[in-house]
């Protein structure tokens, strides 16, 4: 039996194989390590879950020097997703603690700033996500001249996902005369002819053939109609447990639905997808991984390079369109030698991708059944709420609901109405019987002060109307003398007619 002291490791590098938990190393590290160190470029291929981060962050990271300065870095370590390069960062952290190399995780979703200090001050490894490293690069921040070693890992995935062009700008970026490592879980045409062409005289380490699956995970299907599968799923946990569970969903919609059922009925359960934030995300696989949650519902965003320990069983409750996802996805359980199980859903939708992953396979998957769960009665259920559903979105009994609302709302407005008539002839009442209770002077008094007031406004409105009569007249026996009713003249005339009165 080979042990990490035959690689070629500094006893540095074997106090953090103690620290990271390895006893004897997996076939992907015994082959990878010492042709690493050796400094050759390497294509290597293996299974998930079989220990690749330590397969080139420890010979990469033993023979690293240290970046002087604010300069750096000097290794460069590139993949897909946020998660999977916090992952890698946690794995380069343990190793720099004896090493003493600066390790920085840039990702996006979070803020720049932090990373662009983080950059400015100097650093020894980089590990980054495509996407957030070019941005970096672009603003002036990152500058890759100085490196040494550059890593791809999960180069398949990151070509999947479309990140070839900026793969090509952060390669272009760095010296030509740098050691190369690419990790993959499978090697094809495509991958060596991208990325492949850029090493020189790679050394070839496969591990893991095209569609091969872990051989300690039992896999299962379970033929269900779509509307069944809710129903399914409780079933299933009930019968086989519903701890360490992870259950893929096609796409986000898909996954917070399921979500929220699980949760309805008691389930401990969190979702993962692409509209989480780094930090929803992060926190969701920090709670399963230390009990605090059972159950993830996730996209294939967590199929991928993330190392979940102990997942009891796999869920797919819709299948991948891709059928390579589907070794990733069942990859997270039967990890480390431990026993696996996953079981998938197929509806009449699904099964033609179901004949591209036995394909791929090269077998046939076996049918599981529940001991404790009627498939008939949950199908007669789904297609009694489907019939419930379908009349609810019938027009003539949504017109009903619409009329029965309005005669309703009339009814209330009716009796709203009563009362409100109600309430006025009481209070009328009351008012009245307080009114006939006064003594009769003041009755009196306030007739005189009525009568009073009303004589004053006349006698105003009699004055005022004979002394517009006046001016009137005046005008009249002034201005209009002479038939001429231009502004100013009847003022003349006026002044005129009276000097000729004092003569």
């Amino acid at each position: 039996m080979t042990h990490f002291d035959d690689l070629g490791l500094s006893g540095q590098a074997l106090q953090a194989v103690a620290q990271l938990g390895y006893s004897t190393p997996t076939p992907v590290q015994e082959q990878a390590i010492p042709k690493v160190l050796e400094g050759r470029d390497l294509i290597a291929a293996a299974k998930t879950g079989t220990g690749k981060t330590a397969a080139f962050s420890l010979p990469t990271m033993d023979k690293l020097g240290h970046a002087k300065g604010n300069k750096g870095p000097l290794m460069l370590v590139v993949t897909p997703t946020r998660e999977l390069a916090e992952q890698i960062g946690e794995v380069c952290g343990t190793i720099a603690k004896n090493t003493h190399h600066r390790i920085l995780t840039v990702v996006g979703g979070v803020s720049y700033n932090p990373q662009i200090q983080a950059l400015n001050r100097g650093i020894d490894v980089l590990i980054a996500t495509p996407g957030r490293l070019v941005d970096l690069m672009d603003q002036g921040a990152a500058h890759l001249s100085s490196v040494e070693v550059l890593v791809l890992d999960e180069a398949d995935r990151m070509l999947d996902m479309g990140f070839w062009p900026a793969m090509r700008k952060i390669i272009g970026a760095t010296p030509q005369n740098r050691q190369t490592l690419l990790f993959s879980a499978t090697i094809d045409r495509t991958i060596m002819n991208t990325a492949g062409k850029l090493l020189h005289d790679p050394a070839m380490v496969e591990i893991a053939h095209k569609g091969e699956t872990a051989d300690t995970v039992e896999q299962y299907v379970m033929h269900v109609q779509q509307a069944v599968k809710p129903e399914l799923l409780k079933g299933l946990m009930k019968e086989r447990g519903h701890r360490r569970v992870i259950v893929f969903c096609r796409t986000r919609s898909r996954a917070d639905a399921t979500c929220r059922r699980l949760k309805k009925v008691g389930y401990s359960v969190e979702a993962i997808h692409s509209s989480r934030s780094q930090n929803q995300r992060r926190r969701a696989l920090e709670n399963f991984a230390n009990g605090t949650t059972d159950v993830l519902v996730a996209t294939d965003v967590l199929a991928r390079g993330i190392d979940v320990e102990e997942v009891e069983y796999v869920v797919n409750y819709d299948l991948p369109t891709q059928p390579e996802d589907y070794v990733h996805r069942i990859g997270r359980t039967g990890r480390a030698g431990a026993t696996g199980f996953a079981v998938s859903f197929v509806s009449p939708e699904t099964a033609d991708a179901l004949r591209d992953i036995q394909k791929l396979l090269k077998r046939t998957i076996p049918e599981l059944e529940l001991q404790n769960f009627d498939m008939h009665e949950a199908e007669n259920e789904a297609a009694a709420r489907a019939q419930r559903a379908e009349a609810r979105r019938d027009p003539e009994i949504q017109q009903a609901k619409k009329e029965q609302a309005a005669r309703k709302r009339r009814k209330d407005k009716a009796r709203e109405a009563a009362q409100a008539e109600e309430v006025h002839t009481r209070r009328t009442k009351r008012g009245n019987c307080k009114g006939a209770e006064k003594p009769a002077s003041g009755t009196a008094n306030a007739a005189r002060k009525r009568s009073n007031a009303d004589h004053g406004s006349q006698r105003k409105r009699s004055a005022g109307q004979k002394n517009a009569s006046a001016n009137r007249a005046k005008a009249n026996a002034t201005g209009t003398q002479n038939g001429d009713f231009r502004p100013g003249r009847a003022h003349r005339a006026q002044v005129a007619h009276q000097r000729n009165r004092r003569r």
